[in-house]
């Protein structure tokens, strides 16, 4: 399976397996746009990522913690 910055929700499980006792809402968004990028099953252009992307990808991750 192949992520994209479209499949906040997959990236969100995909993220909160890797890291699943980080404060997300004390991440910054260039550290979280660094998580990503990081993760196996991303494969997508760095720059198509954006502040609206990010914040939809954090909130995914809040939901899924909860």
């Amino acid at each position: 399976m192949t992520l994209r910055w479209t499949d906040v929700y997959d990236i969100a499980i995909d993220l909160e397996e890797k890291h699943p006792s980080l404060d997300i809402q004390q991440v910054r968004f260039t550290d979280l746009w660094q998580m990503v990028l990081d993760l196996p099953h991303f494969n997508d252009v760095p720059e198509n990522s954006s502040e609206k992307i990010l914040e939809a990808i954090q909130a995914a991750w809040l939901d899924e913690r909860d």
